[in-house]
């Protein structure tokens, strides 16, 4: 009697312990929109990075980084956090150059001599004191896109300076150039 008595305290545990089909249907229900819903956070974080990264790129004048999409066609949450990872490696990368123009010290000496970075003052504009076939010939983009120089930040002033300057070097700047000591 004893054994039928533990036997039967023993199967009810288990059936209290157990949920009934509707719940276990339920939590799986529930997960999987916990899982579609991660999908979709992650998806809008790969966006964010990757447009700060084509964001800073263009700020260098540089091409963007390609984007194939595939995490919006592969449903997997470990893909897709592999893929944040990425554009947001990216995108620090980035930002990292892009803040730091490779003769950033130079810009900023020639700036000093030159004008306001926002000097709207014609045939110079900004400050590093660019004419408009200057800006038409090494930032054509942001003149069509944003005006003439004195609209630029100082970064896309310095970064088309930097563009000129693998083929003209600091001469568009004689007189700040052999005043900071570049000529």
């Amino acid at each position: 009697m004893r054994t039928a008595s533990v036997l039967a305290a023993l199967a009810a545990l288990a059936v209290a312990l157990v949920p009934p089909a509707g719940a276990r249907k339920e939590a799986a229900k529930r997960q999987g929109i916990a899982t579609a819903v991660r999908l979709a956070v992650l998806l809008d974080r790969i966006e964010y990075h990757r447009d700060e990264t084509w964001r800073w790129q263009r700020v260098m004048l540089k091409r963007r980084t390609p984007y194939l999409a595939s995490a919006e066609r592969i449903r997997s949450l470990a893909y897709r956090e592999w893929v944040m990872r990425l554009w947001l490696q990216r995108a620090l990368t980035a930002k990292r150059r892009a803040l730091n123009p490779p003769h950033k010290r130079e810009w900023l000496c020639i700036h000093r001599f030159e004008a306001r970075w926002t000097d709207p003052n014609a045939p110079y504009y900004g400050g590093l004191q660019m004419d408009r076939e200057f800006q038409a010939a090494y930032g054509r983009v942001l003149l069509r896109r944003k005006g003439t120089a004195d609209h630029w930040s100082p970064l896309e002033q310095m970064w088309v300076a930097e563009r000129a300057f693998k083929t003209r070097g600091f001469w568009p700047w004689p007189n700040t150039a052999r005043a900071c000591g570049l000529l």
